[in-house]
């Protein structure tokens, strides 16, 4: 058995689903806390599976703090992302018909990985969310997320995710070659609204298109 099929699914089944879309927790919840928003996407043609991140936390520190800070936690984490992809890739669903989708600190690790596998993706959505590690890290894979659809939503006062370090992820994910589109809401909390579910259909309606 893959280990995808071994995590949380909602969705369509692995054997007859037209895409996939990998569903990143934020910091203290479970996997199965991401479904009900896979009942809001509503796209019946898309398998969601969610990997539970140990302890219900990704990393330990802010995803501001040094990146030392928050190893091996971190890199372990980006693993099994990466091993979700690959997986996912062997059962036929190439890159370009994964999605990755995460809230908080899952927002922070989906992005950053897609920051450092730059590739074409289906999609690559953060909520709440911002590129992990001190501002103005250089990267690398310059134009490899090659038109990716990518949508940043949050807050402008958001508690845990400065405005600032949303606008340079954006600017860091543009420069990779990814097609950025980012929301900023006023007085916002630290939630999802029906704006950024909005976008989040448009994109999975387009992933589903070109397929």
């Amino acid at each position: 058995m893959s280990s995808a099929a071994r995590m949380p699914m909602a969705g369509a089944p692995l054997t007859r689903a037209k895409a996939a879309m990998i569903l990143l927790h934020g910091r203290g919840a479970s996997a199965e806390s991401m479904f009900p928003l896979a009942e809001v996407f509503a796209q019946p043609d898309i398998a969601y599976v969610a990997p539970q991140a140990p302890g219900g936390t990704w990393y330990p520190h802010s995803f501001l703090a040094p990146l030392e800070q928050n190893e091996p936690f971190l890199s372990r984490s980006l693993t099994l992302v990466g091993e979700l992809v690959e997986d996912l890739v062997g059962q036929g669903f190439g890159p370009e018909r994964v999605a990755l989708l995460g809230f908080s600190q899952g927002g922070c690790l989906g992005l950053e990985f897609a920051a450092r596998n730059a590739k074409r993706y289906g999609a690559v959505i953060g909520l709440s969310a911002a590129l992990i590690g001190p501002e103005g890290r250089p990267r690398e894979d310059e134009d490899g997320l090659a038109g990716t659809p990518v949508f940043l939503g949050c807050s402008d006062i958001d508690p845990h995710i400065p405005l600032a370090r949303v606008q340079d992820s954006a600017r860091v994910l543009e420069e990779l070659g990814g097609k950025v589109t980012m929301r900023l809401y006023p007085g916002m909390g630290h939630s999802i609204n029906e704006d950024e579910i909005r976008h989040v259909r448009i994109a999975l309606a387009g992933l589903l298109h070109e397929q």
